[in-house]
């Protein structure tokens, strides 16, 4: 069963890697979706997936890149879009 969440990841995520670390990371766990940066200083990352590759993205969302300092990430559980075949950093 599909399931999808909306993250917005803050803290020093923006000019650190984040985008493409979460790329990278997406394909470890098969999740399908979006990154981009927010013009607040915000991360915004649209995931999709079985349940336990999206939550076990998460953990890597939390962790960031080794540039990265994440504060807080806000989680929104949201129906599939089934949109995506891949996972896309979006500008």
């Amino acid at each position: 069963m599909v399931t999808a969440r909306k993250f917005f990841i803050s803290g020093d995520v923006q000019g650190v890697g984040y985008r493409f670390f979460a790329q990278r990371s997406s394909a470890a766990h098969q999740v399908r979706g979006y990154v981009r940066n927010l013009k607040d200083g915000r991360v915004e990352v649209w995931a999709e997936g079985n349940a336990q590759s999206v939550d076990s993205f998460r953990l890597d969302l939390a962790a960031g890149p080794r540039h990265s300092r994440v504060g807080t990430i806000e989680e929104l559980v949201v129906e599939p879009a089934g949109l995506y075949s891949n996972f896309r950093i979006e500008r």
